[in-house]
């Protein structure tokens, strides 16, 4: 390992809660919390933080946490445009560039929601940055705007109702065995799937993601620094943030993606990157975190960063492949977005570093990479594999 190779050597977390119980604190207190658990796991006095990240419009002022916590020096500051929960994995894309190249020493990327307070972000809203394009057409809200990819997909490639839920199953299966889950002891099976209401066509309850309360935060450094803390640091091998050419805003805007990228989440070129900087391919991933704020946009992911064929995401969830521990592919290991909690996906890239620790309540066995996308759709969206150390 080189001696600037970024790592994550720290992970914390508050309480996940639903969006409209009462919270302790405000998002900026819930950031703050996150980020001393995340400090404490690496060993690390919350004072020699000297960086901080996030993405997709986060309301948690860097000046406001340093005084909060105590950092000595504030040395960098840094976030993701919006583009939701795209930028989960672009928030850790930001510290461990600015680790790699001496711009920080330890740079936290973090998420805090208190959504009671700051209001829900998947609900309508006048100010939505492409509303022109969708709102006189009816498409008020992500369940809306996302379906109609969904539908296509259904459409050209003949994924099935039954074959959406297979993964939503999974992951509420993966959610039984986390403590940190707010689904743990509410049990999904098809019929329940299958009966529950209509959100959006194809789209139905239990396809949409969770609305929650909560934060979550992960400490990067270099691989040089990490060896002095307590944690077993996890190497970032590869990350990137952006977006496609030709795909602007995607669904989420303006649907001015040309009609062949329109049944994929225009992060083809996204993963080619990252597997190229890792020097690995899809077949080496052992275990995966899937952003997954919609059923089918999350298996359309699968299908751009090659965890399975173009088309064949359906069958492919439907055979078992992606549910622990039998599956030859396990996704989502800690609930996902649809069952643990929605961090806006920051939580992901915490239960992949857990992976790698061999840590996860839902551990695969042997797994030496793991691979972690951000929010599908929106853009820029982001990814991360992980490594052992």
């Amino acid at each position: 390992m080189k001696p600037n190779t970024p790592c994550i050597v720290g992970i914390g977390q508050t309480a996940y809660t639903r969006w409209n119980q009462p919270v302790e604190g405000s998002d900026l207190q819930l950031a703050c919390q996150a980020v001393l658990s995340a400090a404490r796991d690496a060993g690390l006095p919350a004072r020699d933080i000297d960086g901080l990240t996030s993405f997709g419009g986060d309301v948690s002022d860097p000046p406001m946490i340093q005084a909060s916590i105590g950092i000595d020096e504030l040395r960098m500051s840094a976030m993701v445009w919006p583009g939701g929960g795209g930028g989960s994995c672009g928030s850790v894309d930001l510290a461990a560039m600015a680790v790699s190249s001496g711009q920080a020493s330890y740079v936290v990327a973090m998420r805090g929601l208190a959504q009671g307070q700051i209001g829900r972000f998947g609900r309508y809203s006048p100010n939505w940055r492409h509303g022109s394009f969708t709102h006189p057409f009816g498409l008020f809200a992500p369940p809306q705007l996302l379906a109609m990819v969904v539908r296509r997909h259904m459409h050209e490639y003949g994924t099935t109702q039954e074959q959406l839920g297979a993964f939503a199953l999974a992951c509420r299966e993966h959610a039984q065995r986390n403590p940190a889950a707010v689904m743990r002891g509410r049990t999904l099976d098809m019929e329940t799937y299958l009966s529950a209401r209509i959100i959006a066509d194809p789209l139905r309850l239990y396809d949409c993601c969770l609305e929650t309360n909560g934060a979550c935060a992960v400490l990067v450094t270099t691989w040089e620094r990490a060896r002095d803390l307590a944690a077993t640091p996890v190497p970032i091998l590869a990350s990137v943030h952006g977006s496609s050419g030709g795909w602007a805003a995607g669904p989420l805007g303006s649907y001015n993606m040309s009609l062949e990228r329109f049944t994929t989440v225009g992060a083809a070129h996204l993963a080619r990157d990252l597997y190229g900087k890792a020097g690995v391919s899809p077949s080496d991933i052992d275990v995966a975190q899937i952003y997954d704020n919609f059923t089918g946009v999350a298996m359309i992911a699968m299908e751009d960063f090659g965890l399975c064929p173009r088309g064949e995401s359906g069958p492919f969830v439907a055979s078992g492949a992606i549910r622990w521990p039998h599956g030859a592919l396990p996704v989502n290991t800690h609930g996902g977005n649809l069952s643990e909690a929605y961090i806006h996906g920051l939580n992901h890239v915490v239960e992949g570093v857990r992976q790698m620790r061999g840590q996860s309540t839902c551990q695969v066995d042997n797994a030496r990479l793991c691979l972690v996308t951000g929010g599908p759709g929106p853009a820029p969206t982001s990814g991360l594999i992980l490594g052992r150390a």
